[in-house]
């Protein structure tokens, strides 16, 4: 089967048939985490990135390929979640870029626009490691290019682009050890295999390209997204506080439609929405301007956005009407929401008590209310189990109305998804880099309201490495690592990223971790249990510290978290 070039109905199934691909292989590409924690997300994030992607492209009317690969690189940036969603997101920033103006994509242009992802994927990581899911996308990417020199057939090349990606794979244990020692290949490498997987079925015919594996709904997608906390503010205050209550979005596609009259210009569109409400964000490319605001005239913002282009989508909700059937259900249910305003009794309504405004990732209402209590401002829940997308944060950084915003990720896999939100808004915004929660609760006492933001960046940075960070869960399976004969459902004891006690006790584990974490400069330690664990067991863990040293100052709070039923910090 030969075929010479790409067009957008290829394209748009080819992105279908991947998203729905990691979907059906979430659980598998999760079960490769190399630590056997409950907390394998790799196969979510790639999922629910991927799921934000083919809903761009699935909105996109265009008939050309470059256009459709350019929502596609939209879709994956706001919709990217933990490191391997962004860096998906980046590979095909990249392939999107290499494709713009092209109507169709002949065999050299495909091969062409992967070298160009694998360059944008690695220029994305400070420190690219080998073994990952770089190297599955280098080793296609050359694979591709290689076939493209003999042949103008798409199809050998994306069949020398998938056959290589699954032997990219395969080396991976080789080029990191960690995966060989566990006996596992690299997940974000699996998951991108996958997708190159789906990319082949198509223009093989192995998936019809008219009608693909299973089209879901929008309802379907929007589910999806929604389901991983995607774009949903949520808070106690009173409905008739809300200054502008209709949250308005729109997607303008610049220069097309009857009512252009303008041409546009980003200021120039970008202060007069700035002037019909708040939370403003516009996000735009040559072709298409993207806009979220809160605003009491939504007809305005809709008809300016008509001056410059036709309106592609519309979503106008009626913030008011939704906070009073918030206020209706269960307090409970803010515990779910994504992002919650910590309130403050030196706040003025939607302002922080500084110019600076700290947003905390985190998950559990201990937690967040520990977070609230040391100044932080905006809570986004998230964490091991379900990392935030870059629209989360960036709704988040949207909604402090603040002149300068800090981020605390509190996991490493959040970092990339905190750097791409900052990068997006126009709030100068700060990432501290503290990849645990132990290290976010430390940074806290670095800040100072009366600093600069570079300032307050440096210091918080500088206090990260004053905490050791200790984390109790079960195994998941049966594994060695490091010589450690872990058995499935036993406690494992990790600290720094490192699993230094494993026991079929749970206090036994815990106090074997700190016994571990412990040095002639310890002096305080912090017990936070989680929802697998009550104040009875922490007590208990609480008396076995002491017991190995009876000078330590121990406390204890209850965090709430899931996965983890204690978290343990030594300083």
């Amino acid at each position: 089967m030969k075929v010479t070039e790409i067009t957008n109905t290829e394209f748009t199934a080819m992105v279908q048939a991947a998203s729905n691909k990691l979907n059906k292989n979430t659980d598998f590409i999760n079960s490769l985490n190399v630590f056997p924690v409950p907390d394998g997300d790799t196969g979510t994030n790639m999922s629910l990135s991927l799921a934000s992607g083919y809903k761009y492209v699935n909105k996109d009317v265009s008939t050309s390929v470059g256009s459709l690969c350019s929502s596609l690189a939209k879709g994956l940036l706001m919709g990217a979640r933990g490191n391997s969603g962004v860096i998906l997101s980046q590979i095909f920033r990249g392939f999107s870029k290499s494709t713009e103006n092209k109507e169709t994509l002949s065999a050299q242009d495909l091969a062409d626009a992967f070298v160009s992802g694998t360059e944008t994927a690695y220029k994305s990581v400070m420190k690219p490691t080998e073994g990952t899911i770089l190297t599955v996308i280098r080793m296609a990417a050359q694979a591709g290019k290689k076939t493209a020199a003999t042949t103008n057939d798409i199809v050998a090349v994306m069949d020398a682009v998938y056959k290589n990606s699954k032997i990219a794979l395969k080396k991976t244990p080789d080029l990191l050890p960690v995966l060989k020692q566990v006996g596992v290949v690299d997940s974000g490498g699996q998951g991108l295999m996958f997708v190159l997987e789906a990319f082949d079925d198509v223009l093989n015919g192995r998936v019809d390209a008219e009608k693909g594996e299973y089209q879901p709904t929008d309802a379907e997608m929007t589910e999806m997204i929604d389901a991983a906390h995607h774009q949903s503010v949520q808070s106690k205050l009173d409905p008739d506080d809300i200054v502008y209550g209709y949250c308005t979005q729109i997607m303008v596609r610049i220069g097309k439609g009857k009512e252009v009259d303008r041409k546009f210009d980003y200021q120039t569109f970008y202060d007069y929405l700035a002037k019909l409400g708040d939370s403003l964000l516009v996000v735009n490319d040559e072709e298409i301007v993207k806009v979220h605001v809160h605003t009491e005239h939504p007809g305005k913002v809709l008809a300016w956005g008509q001056e410059f282009g036709d309106l592609a989508t519309v979503k106008v909700d009626n913030m008011r009407l939704q906070q009073e059937t918030i206020i209706e259900n269960d307090d409970e249910k803010d515990i779910s929401s994504p992002i919650q305003k910590a309130e403050s009794i030196d706040a003025k309504a939607d302002q922080p008590a500084s110019d600076t405004a700290i947003i905390s990732i985190s998950s559990g209402k201990g937690l967040n209310d520990l977070f609230k209590s040391l100044g932080v401002n905006y809570i986004v829940n998230g964490g091991q189990t379900m990392n935030p997308s870059t629209a989360d944060i960036v709704n988040a950084i949207q909604e402090t109305h603040a002149k300068q915003v800090i981020v605390l990720p509190n996991n490493k896999n959040i970092f990339l998804a905190a750097e791409q939100a900052a990068e997006v808004v126009d709030i100068p915004t700060a990432i501290v880099h503290s990849k645990t929660i132990s290290q976010g609760i430390t940074a806290m006492l670095g800040f100072n309201p009366e600093n600069a933001l570079d300032e307050n960046q440096k210091a918080m940075e500088d206090n990260l490495p004053t905490v050791k960070s200790g984390q109790v869960t079960t195994a998941i399976r049966d594994s060695n690592i490091d010589g450690l004969e872990i058995k499935k459902d036993q406690y494992m004891g990790i600290a720094d990223g490192e699993i230094v006690a494993v026991d079929d006790d749970l206090i036994k584990t815990a106090v074997s971790m700190v016994g571990k974490m412990l040095d002639d400069d310890s002096e305080a330690i912090t017990i936070i249990w989680g929802d697998n664990a009550n104040e009875r067991l922490a007590d208990k863990v609480q008396a076995g510290i002491i017991q190995l040293d009876d000078e330590l100052e121990v406390e204890v709070h209850e965090g709430d978290q899931p996965v983890y039923p204690f978290l343990i910090s030594v300083e």
